[in-house]
């Protein structure tokens, strides 16, 4: 399980193994080099723990812990954790600052402990079966254990087709599951007990007590350099990805300040492409000569893209039909020749408002009132409309808005911001495979989230399941698995619980005021950064699919998606996929999104269900993790 994910922890690995248990961990080595060896135990030896992540108030913990008492033998984050369960029991998770997943083992007690960040920005999966429980920061690791059956999950590759990826506690294979962020789950006498230890809650504090903007707008900058403080916690050199929009321009801009008695420039990293609406390179370039880094620009061509798409299967290791992966997978692979660790902006969107779907609700109350048939004649109407494949180019918009427009919020928001509708996907299924989901709900998920927003702000609605559903399964799983692929630890400040918590407080007018996004961040950052990278549109990070599938992809995707094979695997619909290949092809429509979403699921398909991976005898054993510990 560990040989799988190499990539995670290059520099060390480690194991413990006693009656019932097996641990293991591969490190990547970023604080306490020398002495951070894992597994680590307590003083007694009684708690041993595995982690991947990084614990940024561990100092502050460690000085609590050793004022009662307590004595470390290293300098490392991880071995605060098992201090942490012997002074405070379960309840210390709900302590601790940073990014983890981490499997604890009460050897007294004979009982283990796994948890996983508040936000979910480190994996773990699980399966249990007879009484036994495997688990592992990747799945391909897990895949490793002889007690996994590689069956596909039908009703998680529906929601695959709506969403472009699989959401949290569900995966593509049958009795796989994912802890869900802010959880802990404790097996204890062959039995799983899971529960919640945090939530997001949106807008708590009164409008009466809210301080004035500019006040609020203060407290937001001290928090954002705090934030990029506490993780800027490293024994080995640390760069910016830097994507020149405003969130990785104001992460780069707090690292300057905070890093300038060192003497040394911050180091900060960019791609760039040679397709004009796709190129935010010179944005970049833009903030970092206004702030003084040490730059350095990437350049991708199109067979840069066509030689690693083969490889996506294997980097993720879940369908994930965000094309996205591919950029920030060669730019994680170019910082890290320089650098171990890197900051970035994943998550800005979410907690300070800046998705433009969240301009596209608040638009929609000028039309919603119409009658449906009236809005999906428009829909139709506008299918008619000239496909132009630039970036968020503005056919693609209207398209996209008059898709959801008439449906309700939450599965409204999905239909922008995923690959196909209900109907469509569902459509898109082998016949087969509609018959035997019949009577089933779409998206049952998302539902469940919908129902948990307390707020009665639509805004609010909308960034509670930006939070759940697409950052946690989309965003944080691509730089996860982008980056770890590469050796490179991505850590991602806005989401430190310093700005989390300060800005889930805050009514939604102050992250979009009327169309204006990100209000409250943009007025913090006034006059830090340029007033040109805080005022313009925003742009996806992405590279040129469309144009791609239809020219260095294309040999791929006709093969992935021949009817031949597609009748043959009995999942779609030959006849349909069929046709959005060739209208895409002629240029007549702009299938993108559906046929990237295919075409990974196809290469996804094959490499962990068609061939499968090879098992490693693992009899007797009752748990394990392979788990990519970028903490020491």
């Amino acid at each position: 399980m560990c040989d799988r994910m190499t990539h995670r922890g290059p520099d060390d690995d480690g194991y413990f193994g006693e009656q019932g248990i097996a641990l293991g961990v591969r490190r990547l080595s970023i604080v306490d080099v020398a002495c951070g060896h894992q597994p680590i135990s307590n003083g007694d030896g009684s708690v041993v723990v595995v982690q991947n992540g990084e614990i940024y108030n561990f100092s502050a913990l460690r000085a609590e812990l050793e004022a009662h008492g307590h004595r470390f033998k290293t300098r490392c984050d991880t071995e605060v954790l098992v201090h942490a369960y012997d002074a405070w029991g379960d309840a210390f998770v709900e302590r601790l600052n940073g990014m983890f997943a981490f499997a604890l083992w009460d050897r007294p007690r004979r009982r283990l402990m796994l948890a996983r960040d508040r936000m979910g920005i480190k994996p773990l999966y699980y399966a249990e079966r007879d009484g036994r429980l495997g688990f592992a920061s990747e799945l391909k690791a897990l895949l490793e254990w002889p007690g996994i059956t590689r069956t596909l999950d039908r009703r998680a590759l529906r929601d695959y087709l709506v969403l472009e990826y699989v959401p949290t506690p569900d995966t593509m294979i049958e009795g796989v599951r994912q802890l869900p962020p802010g959880s802990v789950a404790v097996f204890e006498d062959g039995r799983l007990d899971v529960r919640q230890f945090w939530d997001l809650k949106l807008a708590t504090m009164p409008c009466r007590e809210l301080a004035d903007e500019a006040t609020l707008a203060a407290r937001l900058r001290e928090r954002l350099w705090t934030a990029v403080q506490l993780e800027l916690l490293s024994d080995v050199p640390v760069g910016v990805l830097l994507s020149g929009g405003l969130d990785s321009s104001s992460i780069a801009a707090a690292m300057v300040d905070l890093c300038g008695e060192s003497g040394q420039p911050v180091q900060s990293f960019s791609v760039g492409f040679s397709a004009a609406s796709f190129d935010e390179s010179r944005y970049a370039s833009l903030v970092a000569e206004h702030l003084g880094t040490e730059h350095h620009t990437l350049m991708v061509e199109p067979h840069d893209v066509a030689a690693l798409v083969p490889k996506l299967a294997e980097i993720v290791d879940v369908p994930l039909g965000d094309a996205s992966i591919v950029p920030t997978y060669l730019l994680s692979k170019f910082a890290r020749e320089r650098v171990t660790v890197a900051l970035g902006g994943e998550g800005g969107d979410e907690v300070f408002g800046g998705y433009p779907t969240l301009q596209a609700h608040r638009a929609s109350a000028f039309v919603e009132w119409l009658p449906r048939p009236l809005l999906r004649a428009m829909h139709g109407a506008a299918q008619k409309l000239p496909s132009d494949s630039r970036n968020i180019s503005l056919d693609f918009k209207v398209k996209r808005f008059l898709a959801g427009v008439s449906e309700p919020t939450p599965l409204r928001h999905h239909i922008w911001m995923g690959a196909l509708d209900p109907a469509a996907a569902h459509a898109l299924l082998a016949p087969e495979l509609r018959a035997s989901l019949a009577g089933t709900t779409i998206g049952s998920t998302l539902l469940r989230h919908a129902r948990t927003v307390k707020s009665a702000s639509r805004i609010d609605q909308v960034l509670y399941l930006d939070a759940k559903m697409y950052l946690e399964n989309d965003i944080l799983v691509k730089t996860d698995r982008a980056s770890m692929a590469c050796s490179l630890e991505t850590r991602v400040p806005l989401l430190n619980r310093v700005l989390v918590d300060f800005m889930a407080e805050l009514p939604a007018d102050l992250k979009l005021r009327g169309f204006r996004t990100k209000h409250l961040l943009k007025r913090a950052m006034r006059g830090i950064l340029p007033d040109a990278v805080i005022d313009r549109p925003k742009k996806g990070f992405n590279f040129p699919v469309a144009q791609s599938l239809r020219t260095v992809l294309r040999p791929m995707m006709l093969d992935a998606l021949s009817s031949d094979r597609v009748r043959r695997q009995g999942l779609f619909d030959a006849g349909g996929v069929e046709r959005l290949v060739r209208e895409h092809l002629s240029g007549r429509y702009d299938h993108r999104k559906p046929l990237w979403t295919l075409l990974v699921f196809q290469l996804w398909h094959a490499a962990f269900i068609e061939r499968g991976q090879a098992g490693v005898s693992g009899a007797g054993m009752r748990c394990a993790l392979a788990g990519g510990a970028g903490t020491e």
